[in-house]
C-alpha cells in the first residue's frame, strides 16, 4: 500500500501522473498513443496539461504499432493501455519493438496498491488474486521495469526507465496503480533534465581498438562499408555519413539498414542481403579484403536467408556495447565513440570502385500500354523515380519489404519496415504514427505506406485514426489475393493463403473521411499507374490519398522467391 509524502516537506509538489508525462514531453514526446480503460481514466487527463496530445487508436496492438513508427521517426514514444486486456493486446508490438531496437515507453494502468495487496477478485485479472502475472509477461521484452508502488520512489524510478529505455533504444514498462496517480511527489527535479548521454569508452581500452582497427583499414587493398539497423537505433548516422563521406569506400546498406546512407552518393551500391544483393553488390562486396560492418543484425530476412558469403577473418563489426575486429571481441567499447576516431585518424585509404545504385527499370519491362499489368519488377524502380527527398516510407512484411530493395532512394529519405520481428499488418499503424511525428516536425514530409491486401486487413482500423487526425499519408494497397510471401514459403494455391476480397478503397468513405480532404484511386495497369506519379496534385500529398494497386497474385520480387526458399528448407530441417 502506498504511504503519502507530506506535501508541507514538498518545494514544489507535483502529482505523480504529471511528473510522468512531463518527463515524456521533455524527451520530445507530443503525441501519446494508447487505448482508455478504466484503470488509466485519470492519468489520461494530464496529458493536455503537460503539453501533449492523446491519440486514442482502435485497438491497442494498433496503438503498439503507431508508438513504434513514431519512435522511428521522432527518436522515442509512448502508449498508455490498461492493466491486462490492454497491455495484452499491445505486447505483440511491444516485442517487435523490443526485437528491432525502438525506444517506447509503455505505461499501464494498474488497479490500486491497496487492491493488489488484497488479492481482490478485479475484472481484468485472471481471477487468482495473482497481479505480477502481466508484468512477469513484459519483464523479458522490456529493458527496464518500474512499478511505481511507492511515491517515494516514483520520480527516481520513472526517470531511470526513461534514460534506459533511451540508451538502449528498447522499450520499458511501467506501471501506475490508480491509487499513485493523484500522490503528490517532488516537482523540484524537474528542473534537472533527464542525463540521456551514453558512457564514454575507457579512453585507454578506445585507443587500443582504434589502432588495432587504423591497422587492418589502411593495409586493406579494397574495403567497403556495410551499414546496418543498429547504425540508426544507436544515433551514429552522423559518424557514418562522415565516414562514409571522408573515407570515399564503396558503401552498400542491408535490407534493415535501407535509408541509412544517403544514396545519392556515387560511392553507394546498393543492398547487400547475399544471394537477394542488388546487380553487382554481392560480388564486390564479398570480394573485399575488409568489411567495415557497422550496426549488424544478420536475421533471416535481412540476409536473404543466411545466404551472406563473408568471412570474419576479412569483417570489423562496430556495435552499441563491444567491437570485434576479425574473431577479436572487445566488450564494453561503443562503436560511436571508436567510429570518432577512426574518421579523425583515417587518413589516405586504398578505394576500388563499386558498383552504383540506380532506379533503372530492367529492359523486358520498361514497356508501357494501357492494358500492360503493374509487376514487380516494374514497379518498384518506376516509383524509386517518384520519391522526393525526405519522404518517410513504410514497406510491409511480405513485397514491399523485398520491393522496395530495388529502390534507390533520394537524399534525406526515412525507411520503416520490420525484417525482425515481421509482424504482418506492422504498417498500416506505423504509418499513423509516423505520420503523426512527421507533421509534429514540419517540413510538409510525405508519409508513404506500401501494403499488401492481406496485412492491410489485419490492422485496416487505423486508417480510421489517421482521418480523424487529418493526417495526409499516401496508402498504396497492393491488391494480389492474400499472403504472397507465405505463398512462396509454403502452399502456392492452398485456401490458407487466400483472404476475402474487400472494396479497400471504400474504407475511406466508410471511416468517416471528407471527401474534400481524401481521394481514392484503382491502379491496374502500368500506364495507369505512369500516369498517376505524373500527377502533381497526388505528388503533393495535399490531403490522405489512398491506392487500390493491382498486381498478378504469383508475381514476387526474385528476393522474396530466393528468401522464401530459404525460409522453407530452414523449417524442414530434421
Amino acid at each position: 500500500m502506498a504511504t503519502d509524502i507530506r506535501t508541507s516537506e514538498l518545494k514544489s509538489p507535483i502529482d505523480v501522473a504529471e511528473y510522468l508525462f512531463c518527463r515524456l514531453h521533455e524527451v520530445g514526446i507530443r503525441s501519446i498513443h494508447g487505448v482508455p480503460g478504466d484503470y488509466n481514466l485519470v492519468a489520461l487527463d494530464y496529458i493536455s496539461k503537460v503539453g501533449c496530445r492523446w491519440i486514442g487508436n482502435c485497438n491497442e496492438l494498433n496503438a503498439g504499432y503507431a508508438a513504434d513508427g513514431y519512435a522511428r521517426v521522432k527518436g522515442i514514444s509512448a502508449i498508455v493501455t490498461t492493466f491486462g486486456v490492454g497491455e495484452l493486446s499491445a505486447i505483440n508490438a511491444l516485442a517487435g519493438a523490443y526485437s528491432e531496437y525502438v525506444p517506447i515507453v509503455h505505461i499501464v494502468g494498474t488497479p490500486s496498491t491497496i487492491s493488489q495487496r488484497d488479492g481482490m477478485l478485479l475484472h481484468h485479472t485472471l481471477g487468482n488474486g495473482n497481479f505480477d502475472v502481466f508484468a512477469n509477461m513484459n519483464r523479458d521484452i522490456s529493458c527496464a521495469t518500474a512499478k511505481l508502488n511507492d511515491p517515494h520512489e516514483a520520480a527516481t524510478l520513472i526517470d531511470h526507465a526513461i534514460r534506459e529505455c533511451w540508451v538502449q533504444s528498447r522499450p520499458v514498462y511501467i506501471t501506475l496503480p490508480t491509487d499513485m496517480v493523484q500522490k503528490k511527489i517532488e516537482g523540484e527535479r524537474l528542473k534537472t533534465p533527464i542525463n540521456l548521454g551514453t558512457l564514454a569508452n575507457d579512453p585507454e581500452k578506445e585507443d587500443y581498438v582504434v589502432d588495432v582497427v587504423l591497422k587492418y583499414l589502411h593495409a586493406a587493398k579494397n574495403p567497403v562499408i556495410l551499414v546496418d539497423a543498429c547504425a540508426v537505433r544507436h544515433r551514429v548516422l552522423d559518424e557514418v555519413h562522415e565516414l562514409v563521406a571522408k573515407s570515399n569506400l564503396p558503401t552498400f546498406v542491408t535490407p534493415m539498414g535501407k535509408s541509412a546512407v544517403n544514396e545519392t552518393l556515387p560511392t553507394f551500391g546498393g543492398v547487400y542481403a547475399g544471394d537477394g544483393s542488388n546487380p553487382g553488390v554481392r560480388e564486390r562486396l564479398e570480394s573485399s579484403d575488409l568489411i567495415l560492418s557497422i550496426g549488424s543484425i544478420k536475421s533471416d530476412f535481412n540476409t536473404a536467408g543466411f545466404t551472406y558469403r563473408i568471412s570474419q577473418l576479412s569483417t570489423i563489426d562496430f556495435h552499441s556495447d563491444h567491437m570485434r575486429v576479425r574473431y577479436s571481441e572487445y566488450p564494453g567499447v561503443r562503436m560511436k565513440g571508436v567510429l570518432r576516431k577512426v574518421i579523425d585518424r583515417m587518413g589516405t585509404l586504398n578505394v576500388q570502385p563499386g558498383p552504383i545504385a540506380h532506379n533503372d527499370i530492367p529492359k523486358k519491362d520498361q514497356q508501357i500500354s494501357k492494358d500492360q499489368v503493374i509487376n514487380h519488377a516494374w514497379f518498384w524502380p518506376r516509383m524509386g523515380q517518384w520519391l522526393q527527398p525526405k519522404d518517410i516510407v513504410i514497406t510491409e512484411t511480405g513485397t514491399a519489404n523485398f520491393g522496395i530493395w530495388e529502390t534507390k532512394f533520394p537524399e534525406g529519405v526515412t525507411a520503416l519496415s520490420q525484417v525482425l520481428w515481421g509482424s504482418i499488418g506492422y504498417s498500416v499503424g506505423a504509418c499513423q504514427g509516423a505520420a503523426m511525428a512527421a507533421e509534429e516536425m514540419g517540413g510538409n514530409k510525405r508519409t508513404i505506406l506500401f501494403v499488401g491486401d492481406g496485412s492491410f486487413e489485419l490492422t485496416a482500423q487505423e486508417l480510421s485514426t489517421m482521418i480523424r487526425h487529418d493526417l495526409k499519408p499516401i496508402i498504396f494497397v497492393i491488391c494480389n489475393e492474400g499472403y504472397t510471401i507465405e505463398r512462396y514459403i509454403h502452399g502456392m494455391n492452398e485456401s490458407y493463403n487466400d483472404i476475402q476480397t474487400w472494396k479497400f478503397k471504400d474504407l475511406v468513405a466508410t471511416f468517416g473521411a471528407d471527401p474534400k480532404k481524401s481521394k481514392t484511386f484503382q491502379i491496374k495497369t502500368k500506364e495507369e499507374a505512369h500516369d498517376l506519379f505524373n500527377d502533381k496534385e497526388f505528388s503533393s500529398a495535399p490531403y490522405l490519398q489512398f491506392v487500390e494497386l493491382y498486381m498478378p497474385k504469383e508475381d514476387a520480387p526474385m528476393a522474396l522467391k530466393l528468401t522464401a526458399e530459404a525460409s522453407a528448407k530452414t523449417n524442414a530441417k530434421q
